[in-house]
């Protein structure tokens, strides 16, 4: 598939400023996507603000998620979050994450072909992933975070076990 052909023939599709091979498109207002592809080409990486958008964030964002796919995907196939981000001034996140197809199925309806080829990429914390969630567990994650809210506080994650060591008679 040629996904910067597929991504240049989105409705709205105008290159975004700072970052080769990066496109932003509005689908409805206060909706806006920002993309760019991978170091290789052959995957587009996607990032999305509900009424939050910012430019200067957007191009952090996808130059950080290009620069490190390869050790975000490494650390977990499903969520692959990376420390050491550095947004632009005003803005606290301190980590990028990128959301495989398993987990976030981004076009599964108008394009299917294209969701494959897709990894969502966010401002994160670092407080917010262990790296060893299950395919399960990513997709709570992914849902329950409000990744389009390019303006959210941290969203700390604890996982606990609980061993019962009394016995039930």
């Amino acid at each position: 598939m040629d996904v910067r052909a597929v991504v240049m023939g989105l409705s709205g599709a105008v290159p975004l400023p700072g970052l080769p091979d990066a496109w932003h498109w509005s689908p409805a207002t206060g909706v806006d996507f920002a993309g760019a592809l991978s170091a290789d080409g052959k995957r587009l990486l996607q990032l999305s603000g509900r009424d939050t958008y910012d430019e200067g964030l957007a191009v952090s964002i996808l130059r950080f998620a290009r620069e490190h796919e390869d050790e975000m995907a490494a650390r977990n196939p499903f969520l692959g979050s990376i420390e050491g981000f550095e947004p632009p001034a005003g803005r606290r996140f301190d980590a990028v994450v990128s959301i495989a197809p398993k987990v976030h199925r981004f076009y599964h309806a108008e394009k299917p072909e294209l969701t494959e080829h897709v990894w969502l990429a966010y401002p994160a914390y670092a407080c917010e992933f262990s790296g060893r969630e299950t395919l399960d567990e990513a997709v709570t994650r992914y849902r329950m975070l409000g990744l389009t809210d390019l303006d959210r506080t941290p969203v700390p994650f604890l996982k606990m076990r609980f061993a019962n060591t009394v016995g039930v008679a």
